[in-house]
């Protein structure tokens, strides 16, 4: 059925063939549209960056990989789609199958198929695609020249790792300096092995490794080398050291506690081997992901009672010593209790995050602060005294006459990191971070580079964008000495002229010559615009009556509940099936990029628009205007679901 117009839309140029909300009445619209307004206005094909892309951190063309993997862009002869989606995928970021698990997925939160029923899965897509490269062993093609130029990376952590492949992957020889054992970092020593299995894990670094990297492991910089010899020997230096050391609670009786520890330093004891049980009662402050992560671990260990003051947790958490799996065996559930500033349908960590914790006998406690550390006559926390309070923006309010206690044995800040910057004094800006420009540079250090939570903590996947950028920022320091502003939206984008190539359909050479009316000629991709670079495409700039409600595919997830959680360590999410994940990509709307759904051919009214010869026609250009027919009525533009078509000047 028709939309209502009015005089006033006509004027005012509102696009009035669009369905609105509540219109119910039918207008015969066949004189305008057989007459319109015979202008110079033409369809222009316009590319432009789905929200997405747009909201993740790492700069993913997810757009591009989802098409791939819906087969609506066709990989090169001889090139499975899975490869060529992990091609695609790991172009910005080279851990899909860690961060199609982990991730938050703020490009869920960002993708336009909200307005239309929810969010396309992509997490759940990247694990599919993720897995299926680690189990069919694709390697990264070694970089095609050497540039002679010698980068070191500190830090084996996700900004690191990132960088370290981008750098690579441009010909640069690449040393990774890391303080630990193993590289990693956060995803190793941070999160727990059932959210970041280690076999996925040591797969995707290795795969990085492989490309030539070299790894000095057990090296602190700083300590083991200094500063000033990495600059006489790298012609570039990029940190990436994020953020090990954790913030205590701002609270009187905290400090020098012996049973008050960091989430860090509690999560590093349990991934290094060393923490294998708790003992009694813990208190986990926090509301974001690491302080679940610590209550879990915390319910999976289980409760001992404690044999000696050598095993007293404090001693395990801070490396004095380490539990003997033989005599921490008999284990049984231990009382976990999380508390937030935040409401709990307010807290930072994810919410299937929340209720998993719920469900696995976590007491999560929302809209309460800590006041201070109880202590015994011996020194040692025995609980937290606590009150009921509201937020102020990101600052607590106590609300007066609601004390309360909780007992615990132990207790522990999860409510922030900064960076253990102790042996690199020159390179912290007084708060245990390090600064950064918006190119990634230490401000006032010509040849170091910076990235991750060591300058801001965030998201892995923003830890891995970062390591990107850097890695572009450092080329062109090398290759020119100077370093431009990067594009407004600064993420990986469809080329179409590398699809043309692909295909085989460059364009011809130009001969620089001033030519009028170019559309036989072929050295120009006509009728074309390149936007990507500039603007992100809303929802309101689609045709989202075309689409019709299709619900989303969940990943199952294994369910544990209280009575079977200790010692329970199997990976919660169970990835999707080959059919499940296309069948989800087909979901995907390609937001400002054709996905050849031939409205513009079948309601254009003067056949003014055709699809593309099969022999020419490659994503991107499926469709063409014949100029002489168009009549600049629009309809092209008002049908097309993906907001490709915009009306442009012709002549």
């Amino acid at each position: 059925m028709a939309s209502k117009s009015t005089a006033k839309d006509h004027t005012e140029g509102m696009n009035y063939r669009r369905y609105h909300e509540g219109d119910s009445e039918y207008h015969d619209w066949s004189e305008q549209i057989f007459q319109a307004s015979w202008s110079h206005k033409c369809p222009t094909y316009v590319l432009r960056t789905p929200p997405c892309s747009g909201s993740c951190p790492s700069g993913h063309d997810i757009r591009g990989w989802l098409d791939i993997v819906r087969g609506m862009e066709k990989p090169a002869e001889g090139v499975v789609w899975q490869e060529y989606a992990f091609r695609r995928m790991t172009d910005a970021n080279p851990f899909p199958a860690i961060m199609g698990r982990v991730c938050p997925a703020p490009c869920e939160q960002g993708c336009n198929r909200n307005m239309v029923e929810e969010h396309v899965g992509i997490n759940a897509v990247e694990h599919f695609i993720g897995d299926w490269a680690i189990a069919n062993k694709m390697a990264f093609p070694k970089p095609d020249h050497e540039t002679g130029r010698h980068v070191a990376v500190i830090g084996g952590g996700p900004a690191g790792l990132s960088a370290a492949y981008h750098l690579r992957r441009r010909g640069h020889s690449v040393t990774v300096f890391d303080d630990k054992p193993e590289l990693g970092g956060y995803m190793r020593y941070g999160i727990p092995g059932y959210r970041t299995p280690r076999d996925v894990l040591d797969a995707e670094i290795q795969r990085i490794l492989d490309l030539g990297v070299t790894v000095k492991s057990n090296c602190r910089v700083g300590k083991d080398i200094t500063v000033a010899e990495l600059e006489k020997t790298y012609d570039a230096i990029f940190w990436g050291v994020g953020t090990h050391a954790g913030r205590g609670l701002p609270i009187p009786g905290w400090k020098d506690t012996p049973n008050c520890v960091s989430g860090v330093a509690f999560l590093k004891a349990f991934n290094e081997g060393r923490l294998q049980a708790v003992t009694g009662r813990i208190i986990v402050v926090g509301g974001g992901d690491t302080s679940i992560d610590v209550a879990s671990v915390a319910r999976r260990l289980g409760h001992i009672k404690e044999a000696s003051p050598q095993d007293r947790i404090e001693n395990i958490i801070l490396g004095q010593t380490a539990h003997d799996v033989a005599a921490t065996a008999k284990r049984e559930g231990c009382d976990v209790t999380l508390t937030s500033l935040f409401p709990v349908d307010k807290m930072m960590a994810a919410e299937r995050e929340v209720t998993d914790a719920t469900r696995e006998g976590i007491d999560i406690q929302g809209g309460v602060m800590p006041l201070e550390v109880l202590k015994s006559a011996d020194g040692r926390a025995i609980g937290l005294k606590m009150c009921r309070c509201t937020m102020n923006g990101m600052t607590p309010v106590p609300t007066e006459g609601t004390e309360f206690t909780i007992e615990a044995d132990l207790v522990v800040s999860a409510i922030g990191q900064m960076g253990d910057l102790g042996d690199l004094a020159e390179l912290d800006n007084g708060k245990g971070f390090i600064n950064a420009d918006k190119m990634m540079r230490v401000p006032g250090k010509e040849k170091h580079f910076v990235g991750g939570d060591v300058v801001r903590p965030h998201l892995l996947t923003t830890a891995i964008g970062h390591g990107r950028v850097a890695a572009a920022t450092i080329e062109e320091f090398l290759d020119t000495g100077n370093v431009n502003k990067r594009p407004k939206v600064d993420v990986h984008q469809f080329n179409l002229l590398g699809k043309l190539h692909e295909a085989h359909l460059d364009p011809t050479e130009y001969d620089h010559h001033a030519t009028r009316g170019t559309d036989a000629n072929k050295f120009a991709v006509h009728n074309f615009e390149d936007r990507a670079a500039h603007e992100i495409i809303p929802h309101d700039e689609l045709f989202l009556g075309h689409f019709t409600h299709v619900d989303r595919i969940h990943r199952k997830e294994v369910h544990i509940g209280k009575e079977e959680v200790i010692g329970n360590f199997v990976e919660r999410l169970v990835g999707l099936e080959e059919a499940q994940a296309q069948a989800e990509a087909k979901r995907c709307m390609s937001c400002g990029l054709c996905f050849e759904c031939d409205n513009c051919v079948v309601f254009c009214p003067q056949t003014a628009v055709q699809r593309v010869k099969k022999n020419e026609r490659t994503t991107g250009r499926y469709v063409y205007t014949e100029y002489s027919k168009c009549i600049g009525c629009h309809i092209c533009a008002d049908v097309c679901p993906t907001g490709y078509i915009q009306m442009g000047l012709g002549e």
